[in-house]
């Protein structure tokens, strides 16, 4: 029982997780089109910031600590798949990380990268997710 319900609670955070690495940099995009220094720019950087701070950041430790649980539990380090999500799972960490700090620049005033690149950016968690879940699924490997 305490496995079913390590697995709900690891989904339910992967959820949370993914909806806000698809929603920032969609607020990304639409804070670099507002005017630098405007009320609207201020507004942007708070949402950013609330994002991260209420869904983003616990979201990413709970899935890390369920996660885990979840492995040492069905003995997944042993298993090539997990190898390979646990990979996807890492890259996906440093992205968040990454955008973490690009809220923060944004937060400054500093508009490194053109709403293009921010809009492609935002397919790597789309990206990722189909291939976790292939991985865990179909276990390939």
């Amino acid at each position: 029982m305490t496995y079913l319900w390590l697995k709900a609670g690891h989904v339910i955070f992967v959820i949370f997780w993914m909806a806000g690495l698809f929603m920032l940099p969609r607020f990304f995009v639409y804070h670099q089109e507002s005017a630098p220094g405007s009320a609207e720019d201020k507004l942007w950087a708070t949402r950013e910031a609330k994002l991260l701070k209420i869904i983003l950041w616990p979201s990413l430790v709970v899935v890390w600590v369920l996660g885990l649980s979840l492995a040492l539990t069905t003995g997944a380090f042993q298993q090539g798949w997990f190898h390979a999500k646990l990979a996807l799972v890492l890259a996906l960490s440093a992205y968040h990380i990454w955008m973490a700090g690009y809220a923060a620049a944004l937060a400054r005033g500093e508009r490194k990268l053109a709403g293009k690149r921010l809009r492609l950016l935002n397919e790597v968690p789309g990206i990722a997710a189909a291939l976790i879940v292939i991985l865990v699924i179909v276990r390939p490997f």
